[in-house]
């Protein structure tokens, strides 16, 4: 397979070299869209609790007793206090516990990677770091890096390995997020404005989502 490099730099963004990197996963040509979406549903689906519940006339607490004799009375005939059609009765084809994650591809996962990846490379919003060795579990040290890296705004930041100190320092920021290559997904690609790469974890992800 053919590469072509990609700039890396280090924490003081410096140069610090280049990575090969596959066209095949970064420049794709033919963004498919709908593939894209269906990535973004599926994890939404799969992260939804699916708690809600509503009781049934069986699970509805109360007599069951016939509150009045089925005729002559004038009024409606009535079997049970805990019907749907009484205040504080059962509820009719409500919702129930229930899992919202669906079968969806492993092939196609990949692929909708590998399209989100060249969106975000097309837009100019992929920077690769030498790597994520950072002097300080500090909030304040991890803005300071990102700002003489230049990036602004919300943004993702990806190392090969669990980082505690990036996991420390990016945790009070709500525009920021630390996670690992192995972790990455469409969702949170699209969801921030860059994605910020150590040189191992964009290898060890193209490693892993390459065709």
């Amino acid at each position: 397979m053919s590469v072509f490099q990609y700039p890396v730099v280090n924490l003081e963004n410096k140069p610090a070299g280049s990575v090969d990197l596959l066209p095949e996963v970064f420049k794709l040509e033919d963004i498919n869209q709908h593939l894209i979406w269906e990535a973004v549903r599926h994890f939404l689906a799969k992260r939804r609790q699916g708690t809600a519940s509503t009781k049934d006339k069986w699970e509805v607490s109360g007599s069951g007793r016939k509150l009045w004799k089925q005729k002559g009375t004038g009024r409606a005939r009535i079997g049970s206090i805990r019907s749907a059609l009484w205040k504080g009765g059962s509820t009719v084809h409500g919702p129930h516990p229930r899992s919202y994650d669906y079968a969806f591809p492993k092939k196609a996962r990949r692929s909708a990677l590998r399209n989100a990846l060249s969106v975000k490379m097309a837009d100019g919003q992929v920077m690769v770091v030498e790597n994520w060795n950072l002097d300080s579990h500090k909030t304040q040290a991890l803005a300071a890096t990102l700002a003489t890296l230049g990036v602004t705004g919300s943004a993702l930041l990806v190392g090969a390995e669990a980082s505690e100190k990036m996991q420390l320092a990016s945790a009070n920021n709500p525009k920021l997020a630390a996670i690992e290559s192995l972790g990455v997904n469409v969702y949170e690609l699209l969801k921030y404005d860059q994605i910020v790469f150590s040189k191992d974890a964009i290898l060890a992800l193209q490693e892993v989502v390459k065709p």
